[in-house]
């Protein structure tokens, strides 16, 4: 009965402007008609701080006071993620200059860049929570991040409180290859990863429907994390890909680990974990199978999703 239990939950999106730009997109037009047309309630971005500081000491914040405005013009609540690593591939978004400094003068730098931020947009309408890094904990090799300072993480955090102390903070850690113990303690919100179906670097798939929903509400549980401070950071709802991409991939392919019936069970399973809230994962390709591939299932279907969430909270 504890996997069959469902829970209210709001539906934000998690969005990247750099992957829309990948897909051949203009991101501003994906972001602008994310908010205009499926008006989620609440956004993650990232203040990448390989785009923030490109060049040691020269900040811009053009592309997130674009994206922040455009989130208050539109009354979303933004989850913004500071750090190292912040989602989306490469995983670790750091400047290209750091990688010639050692690790006490590249921390100082790091967190430079952390307080600019948080000074920059603490007192910003949009704003909702900081997020400090992303699956800052994983214990395994997943993108591009050599040299990666986990412990920086904890000073990271401390910097966050003390520059905007009444603001909560989101960790994030992955559902199904983590314990979440150290990330689930480090901050006030815990957000886990739920992916149901994956390609193996072989590009095999392989599916995690054994699952029980259950399990994610009983292990939220184990760590002292309520309804109400348990997040789904990333909704799976866009296709697993390898070494492939939805520009070379045939639709065929890509409906073997994302179709409309997929989604549907997924946003089901999501119900059922326990989380309070809900950020999808992949507004960037269903822009692009609407605009591209003349597809807009997707879309579509999230508006109906969204919309139906919003009424049941007015």
């Amino acid at each position: 009965m504890f996997s069959h239990k469902t829970y209210d939950v709001d539906y934000g999106i998690s969005f990247n402007q750099n992957h829309a730009t990948h897909l051949g997109l203009e991101w501003k037009d994906v972001y602008r008609s994310m908010l205009e047309e499926l008006q989620p309630p609440y956004v993650r971005v990232a203040a990448m701080w390989s785009e923030v500081e490109a060049e040691k000491g020269k900040y811009n914040f053009s592309d997130i006071d674009w994206m922040m405005n455009m989130a208050a013009k539109h009354d979303a609540k933004v989850v913004l993620v500071v750090g190292q690593k912040a989602p989306r591939w490469p995983e670790c978004h750091v400047p290209d200059w750091i990688h010639s400094y050692d690790a006490p003068d590249a921390k100082a730098h790091l967190l430079d860049y952390v307080r600019e931020t948080i000074l920059r947009y603490k007192k910003h309408p949009a704003l909702e929570l900081w997020q400090v890094e992303n699956e800052a904990f994983i214990r395994f090799e997943f993108g591009n991040c050599e040299g990666f300072d986990q412990e920086a993480v904890y000073e990271e955090i401390d910097l966050v409180r003390e520059l905007d102390p009444d603001r909560k903070i989101v960790m994030t850690d992955s559902g199904e290859l983590a314990t979440w113990r150290r990330a689930s303690k480090a901050g006030d919100i815990f957000g886990t990863t739920l992916y149901r179906i994956v390609r193996t670097p072989g590009g095999s798939k392989f599916s995690y429907d054994f699952l029980p929903a259950g399990f994610y509400r009983l292990k939220s549980a184990f760590w002292n994390q309520t309804h109400e401070t348990f997040f789904v950071s990333e909704l799976q709802a866009e296709p697993w890909f390898t070494d492939s991409n939805p520009l070379n991939t045939s639709v065929e392919e890509m409906e073997e680990t994302m179709n409309p019936d997929r989604l549907t069970k997924h946003l089901n399973y999501a119900s059922r974990v326990g989380a309070s809230r809900v950020y999808l994962w992949g507004v960037e390709w269903w822009y692009y199978m609407k605009e591209k591939r003349d597809d807009a299932r997707y879309w579509d279907h999230i508006y109906e999703v969204i919309s139906e969430s919003n009424l049941d909270t007015t």
